[in-house]
């Protein structure tokens, strides 16, 4: 085993953007801590390199099993170089028809999860002087669309949190890098999806993101194995950038998102600049 191969963590392994950066991290020569839910659904991944590949059961929400799975990777390996927060679940609904239970459950999965792996990880990095946190969001970080709220607002969270985060742990050497994929033909639209209860009153703003959906699951255009390459080399890089959006979906929505976040600034700029304390 090469020493100096860097040791990834990374959850969802299992499958989809987890389970692509995993084997190509594996065929780089690294080592991979490949954390699910579902451990038998990573024996293939074992496979690749049993002396490499450690397979954890892990489910982010639990918030007990984090600090013991963290502590088995060390203890395997002796390092997390890389932590790579990937798990979680595409939802949509209106606001009014997503309960307060789904809407917690969704953000236990894909912000509160995140945030306690990657505060586990961050005494071991600081420590080495050394890491790299790899936050998988998505352009709906950044981007909105009406039924998209809740899985909006928790990559919008991640994302504002992680942004804060590379501003304070880069004098300490570590890394962030927010990935922003589009489309990917992952199964975030079939099996790793969920459709609130619809109403009626919602149909005309929610009900063409519903079939978005159901067209778009299997037919994306976003290759999975690709962004694993893209990450994988930004990670190699340093992550120079701290944002990597991930297909030409992501590219085009995210700036006309900015461009209309421009238009509003300059519209409200005059009225904003006198909002001062007279002299």
């Amino acid at each position: 085993m090469d020493k100096q191969s860097k040791v990834w963590f990374i959850t969802g392994a299992s499958s989809g953007f987890g389970r692509a950066l995993a084997a190509e991290v594996i065929r780089r020569g690294d080592r991979v801590v490949a954390a699910a839910r579902n451990v038998d659904a990573m024996r293939q991944l074992v496979a690749l390199a049993p002396e490499r590949v450690l397979a954890l059961r892990l489910d982010v929400t639990q918030g007990r099993e984090i600090a013991p799975v963290i502590a088995r990777a060390i203890e395997q390996f002796g390092a997390v170089d890389v932590l790579v927060n990937n798990a979680g679940y595409s939802m949509v609904g209106a606001l009014e028809e997503t309960s307060d239970a789904e809407l917690r459950s969704l953000m236990e999965t894909m912000f509160f999860g995140p945030v306690a792996l990657t505060r586990a990880v961050l005494p071991h990095m600081r420590e080495r002087k050394r890491g790299t946190i790899v936050q998988i969001s998505s352009n709906g970080g950044i981007i909105t669309a009406p039924g998209f709220g809740a899985y909006c607002a928790a990559k919008h969270g991640l994302e504002g949190l992680s942004e804060c985060l590379a501003k304070e742990a880069a004098p300490l050497g570590i890394r962030v890098l927010i990935v922003e994929p589009g489309a990917f033909r992952t199964n975030l639209f079939g099996s790793a999806f969920r459709d609130m209860p619809p109403m009626d009153v919602y149909a005309a703003t929610v009900g063409p993101t519903r079939a978005f959906v159901s067209q778009s699951d299997g037919a994306q255009t976003g290759d999975p194995v690709k962004a694993a390459i893209a990450i994988a080399d930004a990670v190699a890089a340093g992550a120079p950038r701290l944002r990597l959006p991930l297909g030409p979906d992501a590219i085009d929505r995210i700036r006309e998102k900015l461009g209309e976040l421009t238009a509003d600034i300059d519209a409200g700029e005059a009225l904003a600049r006198s909002a001062v304390v007279s002299a």
